[in-house]
């Protein structure tokens, strides 16, 4: 099964913990930023350039990942492959104005419950509810 690495980047806003969602580029569905491994990179450091690359964010990511999620990945033939996703905590430290996909996404920042009920995998949606605690 192939894997992605990604982030799922966060900030605390007003005392609310709040997670970066974007948009993917086909169905336009909310995801976290998240991409194919990069050779010579760590994992965490590929999922780091996930979130530049498709959300325009920068920040201080966790070495240990925080959990992970599978989804069905669409091939341009339209086939489905089953993928996993090891996500890694990102505190987002700057957002820029522009960067490499941000005419082809859009982004929001959402409380956690707002992003569980947003996402559609149903184990990054267990995975956002569980957040706040284990971000403190």
């Amino acid at each position: 099964m192939p894997t992605q690495y990604g982030v799922v980047p966060l900030r605390v806003e007003q005392g609310t913990l709040r997670v970066l969602l974007i948009t993917s580029r086909e169905t336009r569905r909310w995801v976290v930023p998240r991409g194919n491994p990069i050779g010579g990179l760590s994992p965490s450091a590929s999922a780091a350039q996930e979130a530049f690359e498709e959300a325009g964010v920068r920040g201080v990511v966790a070495a240990d990942p925080l959990g992970s999620y599978r989804y069905t990945k669409k091939r341009k033939n339209g086939a489905g492959v089953l993928t996993d996703v090891q996500l890694f905590r990102m505190v987002v430290e700057e957002e820029l104005e522009s960067w490499p996909e941000a005419q082809e996404r859009e982004r929001r920042w959402f409380a956690l419950d707002e992003a569980a009920d947003a996402v559609q995998e149903p184990d990054l949606q267990a995975l956002l509810r569980r957040l706040d605690a284990a971000f403190c």
